[in-house]
């Protein structure tokens, strides 16, 4: 895949939002094939930071990095740390940040990276090559354990079946291929329309192996920090754990006054910090959905950073 030939999911509404100007600073935090930087980068004359924990997207990314110059910084980390990042390299205000969140689609399309229950690889599902993987959770995890994590992150009802199956099977040899773990978790959960019985057993696993909603958490802290007034923040989720997340960070910083009455002595809460770009999040286009399948789960919120202080800061 030549970089930045990928087009992300609802590249436009992405570039609505953050409105790209000459001259600007932008943060790409997902970096992944490149689609978000490139875009940003042809829209206008500005300066894109991408990042990206995965050292094959930094990879993939040195020819847009060599066709822009200086205009695209690739910076290998997460972007829950772009504060620190960029503060290595003496940037402290930007633009705008966009973050597309969950798997790439070259992560996903690549078997030996583990992440899809429809191609047979290594259980792995690592966006990085660092900590346990996927392998490791379901081979070692109590059947409680298992059970809760599926649950809470993957929305799971199913769960306690899908754990005990695991378990069973793990009795006999460990559990390290993904077509090996799709079977047991299809034996264990009904089909339910077109959606295959392992997607959200997969998720849930994905999920913990990356830290993703606490990477979330992290990220727009960071990019509240490093927005200068009239800097756009624009987040693209695939599920509603993200989805939620990013919904209540927005609505909370936008709030223009306290739902409810103050107890007497209780703190007057901190001024808006966002002002809301979308009223609700957006959808992928008809077109969009006809030309890929893979955008029917995407959802947009995006905002716009006011002049009071990042939330918490002193």
């Amino acid at each position: 895949m030549t970089p930045g030939s990928h087009r992300p999911v609802m590249l436009g509404e992405v570039l609505a939002a953050l409105h790209p100007r000459a001259g600007a600073i932008y943060v790409d935090g997902t970096f992944g094939a490149g689609g978000v930087s490139a875009g940003l980068l042809a829209a206008a004359e500005c300066r894109v930071y991408g990042i990206d924990r995965d050292p094959e997207a930094i990879a993939r990314g040195a020819e847009l990095e060599r066709k822009y110059g200086d205009r695209l910084v690739l910076i290998a980390g997460r972007f829950g740390a772009m504060a620190e990042l960029l503060a290595a390299r003496r940037v402290g205000r930007v633009d705008g940040v966009a973050l597309d969140l969950g798997v790439s689609s070259p992560q996903l399309d690549r078997a030996e990276r583990g992440f899809s229950f429809l191609r047979d690889g290594p259980l792995d599902m690592r966006m990085s090559s660092a900590g346990p993987s996927a392998a490791d959770l379901v081979n070692q995890e109590s059947e409680t354990e298992l059970a809760d994590l599926i649950f809470r992150l993957g929305e799971e009802r199913h769960s306690r079946r899908v754990a005990r199956a695991i378990v069973h099977r793990r009795k006999v040899k460990p559990i390290e291929r993904t077509l090996d773990l799709a079977a047991i978790v299809a034996g264990a959960v009904p089909k339910a329309g077109d959606t295959h019985p392992a997607t959200r057993t997969f998720q849930a696993l994905r999920i913990a192996v990356n830290d993703e909603l606490g990477e979330l958490d992290r990220g727009l802290a960071a990019a509240e920090r490093l927005l200068a007034p009239g800097g756009r923040l624009a987040v693209i989720a695939f599920h509603s754990l993200e989805d939620r997340r990013v919904k209540q960070f927005l609505k909370t910083r936008a709030a223009t006054k306290r739902q409810g009455r103050r107890l007497p002595g209780e703190a007057t809460p901190p001024a808006p910090s966002f002002r809301l770009l979308t009223a609700k999040a957006q959808r992928p286009s008809a077109e969009e959905l006809a030309a890929n399948p893979r955008a029917r789960s995407a959802r947009l919120r995006a905002g716009e950073r006011l002049d009071a202080p990042a939330w918490g800061s002193a």
